[in-house]
């Protein structure tokens, strides 16, 4: 496993190369976003770990710098910055968002989770497929009727778990956990939101709807039979 890891406080960062090299992967340090961006688009990574308050570009623009570029490797956001707003704004970006002070182990089990997820999409299947509309998996894009759909990845982890659950109402407590990681109650409406940024690429300028609402329910992606 070949790590990239920004991350400016000198002990945090020997802390976490020590942990991962103690684990047998190869681990490169950038302490500087622009170092860490030559780096990203130099080299082949299996994932990214950013800390957000580093010497600019810090790690938020960092990695939307490397999804701009097409580039999808996994990536999970190691910071001080914990509200719920910061870990909304990340999440648009990243797979995962763990709060400093943290402990290795379960930094390794997180970046073990991502991994692990983004191997079985590619392993199992490539495509996902719901009436006229078709994910990729492995190009991180979406079709409807042979037009490409541009998506933010928050977008697109919504949409894909709608897909893989087409014809059944998930709740909103599903989608808050499964999309992003929220095991509690946020007091935002983050959910309803993207549902809206997402009904207005999936389904505007298409003569039937596919994302419906299920009122005191939730949401359910439709498809014909």
């Amino acid at each position: 496993m070949r790590v990239l890891l920004l991350e400016d406080d000198v002990e945090i960062a020997d802390y976490i190369v020590r942990g991962f090299r103690e684990d047998g992967a190869v681990v490169d340090h950038a302490s500087r976003g622009t170092d860490a961006l030559m780096m990203a688009t130099g080299g082949s990574y299996d994932v990214l770990i950013l800390d957000r308050m580093v010497p600019p570009p810090d790690g938020l623009k960092v990695l939307a710098m490397i999804r701009a570029g097409g580039d999808s490797t996994p990536a999970l956001f190691l910071t001080a910055v914990g509200t719920v707003e910061a870990r909304i704004e990340g999440l648009e970006l990243a797979d995962d968002y763990l709060v400093k002070p943290f402990a290795f182990s379960e930094l390794r089990a997180r970046v073990g989770a991502i991994l692990r997820r983004h191997r079985a999409g590619a392993t199992t299947e490539s495509r996902l497929v719901a009436g006229d509309l078709e994910i990729d998996l492995l190009r991180r894009s979406v079709q409807r009727q042979g037009r490409t759909l541009q998506l933010q990845p928050t977008e697109f982890r919504l949409l894909e778990y709608l897909v893989r659950h087409k014809g059944e109402v998930v709740t909103r407590t599903m989608l808050l956990e499964h999309v992003w990681d929220f095991h509690f109650e946020p007091r935002t409406n983050i959910v309803e939101t993207h549902i809206s940024r997402l009904r207005s690429k999936v389904d505007r300028g298409f003569e039937r709807e596919l994302i419906r609402t299920v009122r005191g329910a939730g949401y359910r992606l439709d498809v014909e039979t």
